[in-house]
């Protein structure tokens, strides 16, 4: 299923399309010439048969040298169905629009990105009628930007540092940077990438630390990110109450609570779930019939 940070993790070239080709120079060492201009293109490579058919992100590049699709996946896990997909993406495309198609794929993953870096080789060996060499963009390439004023230069990949490696042990260090970094861009832009980080940040502690560092950027309270932390916040404050109320009743009526059940209940932040546990501590003649039924 697609979720934030796969959104994420390819719209940012959306935002900023020159950062693909940045990337492609810098972090790849590819020898991309220097586009003239970068427009998106519709990602719907569907045919008239009934097989849907979409790219994560597609850009045309125009260039001195001629014109580029630049090709974008991102890619969170291994998926062997690629083999058959982006081979099918490429070759369309050329048919479509004429022009060198360029396949980039980003991942969180160092062991997603080995795989999908491997060629894809369709024929017999010693004789393939088509290769494909996807361009990886992961964890061991996208460098590693933990300073304020390397993050400044290049506010973008800084972005785009911490949605890669905001699982690892420097994540600390790269989104403090970022956070300082996004003080210097506009704030319509800033408030976009701090949501993409937000999206990317699977590890509980550094979303935690990301958004207290985004509490001290008052734009950030503007963007709709805000309006769900906020709820996020009311939410988890309505499920402590509740939690401390049906620990409340227990004992005041008398109902020993052993640690299981304290723990049980007061790990849950179901709302739902927390109100019948309410209504059932009301008559329960033993804490384990919060659980009756389940």
């Amino acid at each position: 299923m697609v979720g934030s940070s796969h959104e994420a993790l390819h719209r940012i070239f959306q935002k900023d399309p020159a950062l693909l080709t940045r990337a492609l120079q810098r972090v790849l060492h590819v020898p991309f010439p220097e586009p003239r201009e970068i427009a998106a293109l519709n990602v719907d490579l569907t045919e008239i048969e009934p097989v849907e058919r979409r790219v994560d992100m597609l850009l045309r590049a125009e260039t001195d040298e001629g014109t580029y699709l630049l090709v974008v996946e991102s890619q969170g896990k291994v998926d062997d169905r690629k083999r058959g997909s982006w081979p099918y993406y490429l070759s369309y495309l050329y048919e479509k629009y004429r022009c060198e198609p360029v396949l980039m794929v980003i991942t969180q993953s160092s062991a997603t990105a080995r795989w999908a870096s491997q060629p894809i080789r369709l024929g017999f060996p010693g004789w393939h009628s088509l290769t494909v060499r996807p361009l990886v963009l992961g964890p061991d390439n996208v460098p590693v930007i933990a300073d304020e004023r390397q993050a400044e230069r290049d506010v973008p990949l800084a972005v785009l540092s911490a949605m890669t490696h905001g699982r690892g042990p420097q994540a600390p260090a790269i989104l403090e940077s970022l956070a300082s970094a996004l003080r210097t861009i506009d704030p319509d832009s800033a408030a976009v990438f701090v949501q993409f980080v937000d999206s990317c940040l699977a590890d509980p502690q550094a979303k935690q630390m990301w958004r207290d560092l985004m509490t001290a950027i008052q734009y950030f309270w503007r963007h709709p990110l805000a309006e769900q932390v906020r709820e996020e916040g009311r939410e988890q404050g309505r499920a402590e109450a509740k939690v401390e109320m049906i620990l409340h009743i227990l004992e005041w009526r008398g109902i020993s609570v052993s640690d299981a059940v304290r723990e049980r209940v007061s790990a849950c932040t179901d709302l739902d779930q927390l109100e019948v546990w309410a209504q059932r501590a009301v008559h329960a003649t033993d804490a384990a019939e919060l659980f009756v039924e389940e």
